[in-house]
């Protein structure tokens, strides 16, 4: 008998994850968690509320799918996704267990109905057409930047089958609008936008490191360095290794840290939006004065 049937079983998704592979130390490893992992036919029609979803038989529902999606989100905004079991869930929403399986069949599409909450809440202001291309894309990428840094799991979930519901795709369209007038080839822009969102997650998962590292440590950065700059400059030759020394020193006096995620996010996204003018100049003829207009950062 399963945790549907019967709420005295463990819940599935608090035991370990049967999928775990070992690494080389013989450690076992949990999978990346993904979207769209789940049944492809359920997880459509509880994204698009077709009534079809909702069971016919079993409990009556007390709640509806956005107060229980609603409330997993806060739970993995405060704990992490990890957090995110159906039974703690249900505890949560002051359901049992069972009960919850009238509302999701299982935490993939839970995941899948969380990530589509978390998209509807941007902005929903497609990119100004009258504003340069680079003014418009860098909004795209501060837009995700910004709901990385809020919802802190987000960037932990592999998005390489896309979600599909009607958070993401409006997010999806609206995005495309940051290309509008470049005369770009559709696949061009299609894989444009995914350079800079791929970005855009590798750079929050950096930040979910410092952020990780800053906790766990008793020491602030300012008071870390401290401690080791007189190590430092005992074991570090500048003879030997004159530009280590010379560049990490200036990086450090200026910065006040060795990595500030904020600072690494605007470099690389003002690098990411050069490199693309710089294609796009090649692949259209025409000159930089033609193709890029807007704030070079």
């Amino acid at each position: 008998m399963t945790s549907r049937q019967n709420d005295c079983v463990p819940d599935t998704m608090d035991a370990p994850d049967p999928h775990a592979t070992p690494d080389e130390r013989g450690n076992t490893t949990t999978p990346t968690p993904r979207a769209n992992a789940g049944d492809p036919a359920r997880t459509l029609a509880l994204l698009w509320r077709d009534p079809a979803a909702i069971p016919r038989r079993g409990p009556a529902r007390m709640l509806d799918l956005d107060a229980v999606v609603d409330a997993a989100v806060a739970l993995a905004d405060a704990n992490g996704l990890a957090a995110v079991s159906m039974r703690r869930l249900a505890a949560v929403l002051g359901i049992a267990p069972m009960s919850l399986y009238t509302y999701i069949p299982s935490r993939a599409e839970l995941l899948d109905l969380m990530l589509d909450r978390v998209y509807a809440t941007m902005p929903n202001v497609p990119p100004v057409p009258s504003h340069p291309w680079r003014e418009r894309l860098a909004s795209v990428a501060r837009e995700n930047w910004a709901l990385c840094r809020t919802h802190r799991w987000l960037p932990t979930v592999a998005t390489t089958r896309p979600g599909l519901g009607p958070g993401a795709t409006a997010k999806y369209d609206r995005e495309l609008a940051a290309f509008d007038g470049l005369g770009l080839a559709d696949t061009t822009v299609d894989d444009a936008l995914t350079l800079v969102l791929t970005f855009v997650r590798a750079s929050a998962l950096a930040a979910i490191e410092s952020d990780a590292a800053a906790t766990e440590s008793t020491a602030s950065d300012a008071e870390w360095w401290e401690t080791v700059a007189p190590h430092l400059a005992n074991a570090l030759d500048p003879e030997r290794f004159p530009r280590a020394v010379r560049v990490g020193s200036a990086a450090g006096n200026a910065r006040g840290t060795a990595y500030d995620p904020g600072h690494a996010f605007e470099f690389g996204l003002a690098r990411i939006l050069d490199g693309l003018a710089d294609f796009w100049c090649r692949v259209s003829g025409l000159g930089a004065g033609n193709a890029v207009s807007g704030p070079q950062t």
